[in-house]
């Protein structure tokens, strides 16, 4: 499944079914720049067990505000539309992966 960009307007339709990685990033963030590529490989790896989505927070500051996003990158990990788990920085990939199929 491809990674998908998310507004503020179609964040909540975004993460009410199946499990969703939230990717909360700006494009001037270094570490968020190191992270894509992870979420990348990721992504190829789970296929389509997974949804990923980014919101870039400076397009999109009621859904960051609403989520207590505080640093970038910050991932939150949804199942059927409730938040299960969050993770701030850069993770590799292993620990990524594990995080994510404990909810598949």
């Amino acid at each position: 499944m491809a990674i998908v960009n998310v507004k503020d307007a179609e964040f909540k339709d975004t993460i009410q079914e199946g499990v969703v990685l939230v990717d909360f990033w700006a494009p001037w963030c270094g570490p968020c720049k190191m992270i894509a590529p992870i979420l990348e490989e990721l992504n190829g790896k789970l296929g389509d067990s997974v949804k990923i989505a980014k919101v870039n927070v400076d397009d999109n500051p009621e859904t960051a505000g609403q989520y207590g996003v505080m640093s970038i990158p910050t991932l939150k990990l949804f199942k059927n539309g409730v938040e299960v788990g969050t993770q701030v920085g850069v993770r590799p990939l292993t620990e990524l992966e594990s995080w994510v199929q404990a909810q598949l």
